[in-house]
């Protein structure tokens, strides 16, 4: 389903998009540099750092303190063994852990595919140039450079038979898969708050409030919310045997050039899971409504019907789809008519509900025919259920 898809893949690349950035800038380049006055060799220090772990004084993030200038910069000032310090050791995992989110959120459309088995891209898969195929009066198919195919009048009737026979095989053995579907719209949720508390728990839990601490701050002191989650200079302590044996601490100051980086994408996230919440929340809403009230209001059929091809059914088609589907099927149905031709829905919509395989209409009588199907009537719910499928296989696109 076009729709879904999309949003699954803009949540991957969003998070592959956010891992690459960080990766030239975490092992490529001056990702940190510190200073111990000479007596570390730069390139030491600087590696030591890094792969180690870099650390703040909290007693020191004190804006007071570093407006007055008794520390130079927020976590970093004296310390004394009582002091409690913050270890910040996550900046080297950035990349790893964007990228292995974008496998996360890929995954429960992975799961929907497999066991959605892509029926409905098979179904509609060779229906793309219907449109034109209409007009199109020759005997044989054209088949251009890309995927896409002009079919001949006969061979666009036929595959809209195989449609339907498909869809008349899925209303009577294939009763799951609207669970399948809600199940993977669940599974999107519980996938978020997931990544949510992953997040929180990899920045030492800080990340849940961060969004509304930085809508709160106003940047406009020495010291905001952000430097003290991901401080832009940091201590580090080098032990070396001194000339004698005596072991020696240099104290390093480390400027950490990548939480220039790694605060601005960790802040996207937080309002990029807050949407991603808040849309999967009324996604599965939307679904216990339409749960509801898709056997029992033909006017909700009629509205949701109406958001895929205005127009398209009239009042006995949805009296038929209201009475005589079940959830399963209603919800199957409405993803073709979201993924096909409005005229080969209207054509594949009768096919079903009367049971027998209508040719395409021709281009001049599209328009008295679709003021001509008001006047049908709809088969009862047990011929609509009986019609046999196909047993030659050619419920399949060929």
């Amino acid at each position: 389903m076009k729709i879904k898809t999309a949003d699954k893949k803009l949540k991957c690349l969003v998070e592959v998009f956010l891992a690459l950035m960080s990766t030239p800038l975490q092992y490529i380049g001056e990702h940190i540099r510190c200073i111990t006055g000479g007596s570390i060799p730069e390139h030491v220090i600087n590696t030591f750092c890094f792969f180690t772990t870099t650390f703040t004084v909290v007693n020191h993030f004190n804006e007071t303190a570093l407006q007055e200038q008794s520390i130079p910069h927020p976590g970093v000032g004296h310390m004394h063994p009582e002091d409690t310090v913050k270890h910040h050791a996550y900046y080297q995992w950035v990349p790893f852990i964007l990228f292995l989110q974008a496998i996360m959120f890929y995954a429960p459309h992975y799961v929907w595919r497999t066991m959605e088995g892509g029926k409905i891209k098979n179904l509609v898969d060779g229906l793309r140039m219907v449109e034109i195929s209409r007009y199109y009066n020759e005997d044989k198919n054209i088949t251009f450079p890309s995927k896409y195919t002009l079919y001949s009048r006969s061979e666009l009737d036929r595959k809209i038979g195989i449609v339907q026979g498909a869809f008349r095989k899925h209303l009577r053995i294939n009763h799951m898969w609207a669970s399948k579907h809600v199940f993977c719209e669940t599974l999107n949720l519980v996938n978020v708050l997931a990544q949510v508390y992953f997040t929180n728990y990899f920045l030492g839990g800080r990340f849940y409030h961060l969004g509304f601490d930085f809508l709160e701050e106003d940047f406009t002191g020495t010291m905001d919310v952000l430097d003290t989650v991901f401080p832009k200079v940091t201590k580090c302590h080098f032990h070396k045997y001194g000339p004698s044996g005596t072991i020696q601490k240099h104290d390093a100051l480390c400027v950490m050039a990548l939480n220039v980086i790694n605060e601005k994408i960790f802040t996207f996230l937080w309002f990029w899971y807050a949407i991603l919440i808040t849309i999967s929340i009324l996604a599965l809403l939307w679904r216990l409504i339409t749960f509801y009230l898709h056997g029992r209001s033909t006017k909700f059929n009629e509205l949701v019907f109406s958001f895929a091809w205005p127009g398209t059914l009239d009042f006995h088609g949805i009296c038929a789809i209201t009475r005589n589907f079940s959830f399963s099927d209603w919800l199957f149905l409405y993803y073709l008519a979201r993924n096909m031709d409005r005229q080969i829905f209207v054509a594949l919509f009768r096919g079903i509900v009367s049971g027998t395989t209508l040719e395409l209409d021709s281009p001049k009588s599209i328009q008295s025919d679709e003021e001509d199907f008001a006047s049908r009537s709809t088969p009862a719910a047990s011929q609509l259920l009986v019609v046999e499928v196909p047993e030659n296989g050619e419920d399949k696109m060929g």
